[in-house]
C-alpha cells in the first residue's frame, strides 16, 4: 500500500503588538474607487515600527490589518546598521515581515546585498533571497540562486550555483570558489564549504566538501578527503591545508601525492608541499612508489624529501633524499640502507651506512653503493669500500667476491660484466656440463673481470693471481667463506608490505667504515722533546772561534749566502 507523506505545516507566528505609525505624508486621501480597504499616501511618507523607520514616495497604508505597501525609493532603516533599499516594499506589522521587490539593497555593515526579491523575516532576523541575488563583502563578491543572511550572527547561507570571487570584480579574481552550499561569516570572511565544492587558484585547483576557506588571510582548511590539484601533481588526505598567499599544502591522515608526470607518488600520514619551490616532504608510514617503468618499485624510510632545482626552466632537475631505515622492493630488486639519495641529473641513486643490494640470488654490499640509470632501467652497479659479493648455491655453498670496489654493467636489464678491484678474493665454485659441481677455487688478485651472458659467468679475467683448487670432498671448513662473508637473507625485504618492518643485522655485524688515516704533522714541540730539549725557547747560536770546523763553516755558508760579502775583499781576508 502506497503511502503518501504528509507534509508538516510550520508552526503559527505569535503577531505583534505594537502598531505601525504613520509618521508623515505630503498627500493622505481615500478613494473607494482605487482602493476600498486602504489610504492613499503620496509625497514624503514615512512610517516607524517597532524602532524601525520606513520612507517612500507614495504607499497604500492598511491601518487595519497593521500594512503597507510603499513605493518609488523605498527605505527601511533598523537602527544604524541594517539599510533596505528598493523600489517596492510590501510590509506586515503583525507578522513583522517586509518583502522587498525590484533593485533591492541590503547593507549591514561591510556586506551588501543585491537582488530583485528579498523577503526579511524581523521576528527571526533573517533576510532571504530566492531569485539570484549577488553579495559585495570585504574583497568577496559572492553570487547564488538563494541565500538567507542573519545581521545578528553574521551568518550566510548560499545555495544552487555559488560563485565565490576573491578579490571581487574589476580585480582580476585570483581564487574563484564553486559549490552548490555555502556558509559564509561576513565578520570573519570565512566560508565553511558543506558540500561538494571547487576553488581554483591559480593553476591550482581543490576539491573539497567539507571544510573552510579564510578568504581574508586566504587560508583553507579541507577535510573529507578533499584532494588538491596543480600540473599534473596531485594530494589527497583526510584533511588538507592550503594557503594561497606562499602556495603551501599540508595533508594530514592517509595522504596520497601522485607524480603523473614523473610517474611517482608518496603515500603516508603526513605531507608537506610547496609550489613555488616543488619542494615535497613526507613522513609518518612514508612510501614513495615509482610506476615509471614496467615494474613497480616500493620505498619507505621515515622521511622523504624532494627538492626542485631551477624550478620553471629548461633545467629544472631534482634531487630526493630519504632516511631513515631505508626498504626497498621490487621483483626483481631489493635494497636496505640507512639513507638515500636520488640525483634526477645524472640518473644516480647512492645508498650510505650499511647498504644491500639483492637481484634474485646474488647480494651485495659495501660502505656505499651508487646505482646509475639510463631511462629509467639499470645502467651499473658500483659498490665502494669494503665490497663483498655473495651468489647463493645451496645452504653451505656460495659464490664470493670480495674486493675494495666493484662495478657491475647491465644491457637491458641483464647484467653483463663485473669488475672487482684492490685486494680481490674469490671464492667460485665451477660445474660441469651436467650441472654437478667440481670444486672450490679460491684466488687472490688485484683486479678481476666476470664476464656473464644469461646470468651464468661466461668466462674470468684477472692479471697474475694466486690461488688453490679444492675438490668438493676435501674443502677445508675454514676455506668455505672468505674472511669478510655475511648473507643478510634475513634482512631482505619479501614483498611491498615488508617494508614497513626494519630488520637490522645481528649485533656485532654491522660495517665499520673504513677510515683512510693521514700522515701526522710534525710539531716543533714534539721535535724538540725528541732533541731533548726542554725549554721552549730556541738555544743560543754556538760563538764561532778561528780553528773550529763550525766557525770556518758558518763563515764559509754566510760567505756563499751573501754575494756583496763575498765580494768584498776586507771581508774575505
Amino acid at each position: 500500500m502506497a503511502v503518501t507523506p504528509v507534509r508538516k505545516t510550520a508552526g503559527k507566528r505569535p503577531p505583534s503588538d505594537s502598531k505601525v505609525h504613520l509618521l508623515h505624508a505630503d498627500r493622505l486621501f481615500f478613494d473607494e474607487r482605487l482602493h476600498r480597504t486602504a489610504q492613499i499616501l503620496v509625497g514624503n511618507v514615512q512610517f516607524s515600527h517597532d524602532g524601525v523607520l520606513m520612507y517612500c514616495d507614495s504607499a497604500l497604508y492598511y491601518e487595519a490589518s497593521n500594512s503597507f505597501d510603499a513605493f518609488g525609493h523605498v527605505r527601511m532603516n533598523q537602527g544604524d546598521t541594517l539599510l533596505l533599499d528598493s523600489d517596492i516594499l510590501y510590509y506586515n506589522g503583525l507578522d513583522q515581515l517586509a518583502r522587498a521587490r525590484y533593485d533591492v539593497v541590503l547593507k549591514h555593515g561591510t556586506m551588501t546585498i543585491f537582488t530583485d526579491s528579498l523577503d526579511y523575516d524581523r521576528l527571526y532576523d533573517l533576510g532571504y533571497f530566492f531569485e539570484g541575488g549577488r553579495i559585495l563583502d570585504h574583497d568577496n563578491e559572492l553570487t547564488s540562486d538563494w541565500g538567507e543572511y542573519c545581521p545578528a550572527t553574521h551568518e550566510s547561507v548560499f545555495n544552487y550555483n555559488v560563485r565565490l570571487v576573491n578579490p571581487a570584480p574589476p580585480a582580476t579574481p585570483e581564487t574563484v570558489l564553486i559549490s552548490d552550499t555555502l556558509h559564509y561569516n561576513t565578520q570573519t570572511a570565512i566560508a565553511h564549504i558543506v558540500g561538494p565544492s571547487n576553488i581554483e587558484n591559480g593553476e591550482n585547483h581543490i576539491y573539497s566538501e567539507l571544510g573552510y576557506y579564510d578568504t581574508h588571510n586566504k587560508h583553507s582548511h579541507l577535510l573529507d578527503r578533499s584532494i588538491l590539484t596543480n600540473n599534473g601533481k596531485r594530494l589527497v588526505g583526510d584533511s588538507v591545508v592550503w594557503n594561497d598567499d606562499v602556495a603551501i599544502a599540508e595533508a594530514f591522515g592517509n595522504v596520497i601525492y601522485t607524480d603523473v608526470v614523473n610517474k611517482n607518488m608518496f603515500t603516508g600520514e603526513y605531507c608537506y608541499y610547496e609550489d613555488s619551490t616543488g619542494y615535497v616532504m613526507a613522513t609518518d608510514s612514508a612510501v614513495a612508489i615509482d610506476y615509471s617503468q614496467s615494474d613497480t618499485m616500493y620505498a619507505h624510510a621515515d622521511t622523504f624529501k624532494v627538492f626542485t632545482y631551477n624550478i620553471d626552466t629548461d633545467s629544472t632537475y631534482r634531487v630526493m633524499h630519504a632516511y631513515y631505515h631505508m626498504r626497498v622492493f621490487r621483483r626483481d630488486l631489493q635494497a636496505v640502507c640507512d639513507s638515500m639519495i636520488y640525483d634526477t641529473r645524472d640518473s644516480i641513486l647512492i645508498m650510505y651506512r650499511d647498504p644491500i643490494l639483492w637481484q634474485g640470488g646474488q647480494q651485495q654490499l659495501g660502505e656505499e653503493i651508487q646505482i646509475f640509470f639510463n631511462d629509467s632501467t639499470i645502467d651499473s652497479v658500483q659498490v665502494l669500500r669494503q665490497a663483498l659479493s655473495v651468489e647463493k648455491i645451496d645452504d653451505v655453498h656460495y659464490n664470493q667476491v670480495s674486493g675494495h670496489e666493484m662495478h657491475s654493467y647491465f644491457h637491458d636489464g641483464e647484467v653483463y660484466l663485473t669488475t672487482s678491484q684492490g685486494n680481490v678474493f674469490v671464492n667460485y665454485y665451477p660445474f660441469d656440463e651436467d650441472s654437478i659441481m667440481v670444486e672450490l677455487n679460491h684466488t687472490e688478485t688485484s683486479l678481476l673481470k666476470m664476464f656473464l651472458n644469461d646470468r651464468k659467468v661466461d668466462h674470468i679475467w684477472m692479471p697474475a693471481a694466486t690461488g688453490i683448487m679444492y675438490p668438493i670432498p676435501l674443502i677445508p671448513p675454514d676455506a668455505l667463506y672468505l674472511q669478510n662473508f655475511a648473507w643478510f637473507d634475513y634482512v631482505r625485504p619479501r614483498d611491498r608490505f615488508d617494508i614497513f618492518e626494519w630488520r637490522p643485522k645481528k649485533a656485532g655485524l654491522e660495517l665499520k667504515e673504513s677510515v683512510r688515516h693521514s700522515a701526522p704533522k710534525q710539531k716543533l714541540s714534539d721535535i724538540r722533546k725528541q732533541r731533548g730539549i726542554e725549554t721552549d725557547t730556541p738555544p743560543e747560536a754556538p760563538k764561532a772561534t778561528e780553528n773550529s770546523e763550525n766557525s770556518e763553516a758558518t763563515e764559509n755558508s754566510e760567505n756563499n749566502d751573501n754575494p756583496e760579502t763575498s765580494d768584498n775583499p776586507e771581508t774575505s781576508e
